[in-house]
C-alpha cells in the first residue's frame, strides 16, 4: 500500500513538474520572449550587458581584497567572513592561471577572437585541449553567423596552452 502511495506521489510530482514547464514555455511564447539557450548564446537580457570574469580574474580581485583585510585586521569591524574565505579558496583551486600577466594575456587572446563574454569565460575556465572539446563546451562557436573555423579555434587553444606552459 505504501509503495503504491509513493508511486502515486512521484507520478503527481512529475506531472506537476512537466505541466509547470509547459506553462512556462507557453508564457514565454505569448510574451514574445525567447527561451534561454547557452548553445545559441540566448542568455537573457541581463547577460547581454554583463561583464563576465574568469575564475583566475576573480581570484586576483579577491586576493587583493584579502590583503587589504589583513592590513586592517586590528579593527574588529573588518573581520573576514567565512563566505569570503570559501569563495577565495574555490576560485584559487579552480583557476587555471595564477600569474596576473598570464591572466591578462588569456583575456586578450580570447577577446581577439571576438567571443562573447560567456564564451570567453567558459574557455578560460575550462581550458579545452582540442577543437572538439571546445565545441562541446561552447557550441555557440559554430552557430549561425559566427562560424569560427576549426583552424582559428585550434590556434586560440594553442596560444592558451603556451601561456599555461610558460606561466
Amino acid at each position: 500500500m505504501l509503495a503504491k502511495l509513493n508511486y502515486s506521489l512521484n507520478q503527481n510530482f512529475i506531472l506537476d513538474w512537466v505541466l509547470s514547464g509547459l506553462i512556462h514555455l507557453f508564457i514565454l511564447k505569448m510574451s514574445g520572449e525567447e527561451e534561454e539557450n547557452a548553445a545559441e548564446l540566448k542568455l537573457g537580457e541581463e547577460f547581454l550587458k554583463a561583464k563576465c570574469l574568469m575564475n583566475c580574474e576573480v581570484a586576483l580581485i579577491l586576493d587583493r581584497k584579502y590583503e587589504q583585510f589583513q592590513q586592517m585586521s586590528d579593527d574588529p569591524m573588518n573581520q573576514i567572513s567565512q563566505v569570503f574565505e570559501k569563495s577565495l579558496q574555490y576560485v584559487k583551486r579552480f583557476s587555471r592561471y595564477k600569474n596576473p600577466d598570464a591572466v591578462r594575456q588569456v583575456r586578450e587572446i580570447l577577446s581577439r577572437n571576438k567571443l562573447a563574454e560567456f564564451e570567453l569565460c567558459v574557455l578560460g575556465n575550462l581550458c579545452p585541449e582540442t577543437v572538439e572539446e571546445a565545441l562541446a563546451m561552447v557550441p555557440s562557436l559554430k552557430s549561425k553567423g559566427r562560424n569560427h573555423d576549426d583552424d582559428a579555434i585550434e590556434k586560440m587553444l594553442h596560444d592558451l596552452s603556451l601561456i599555461k606552459k610558460f606561466e
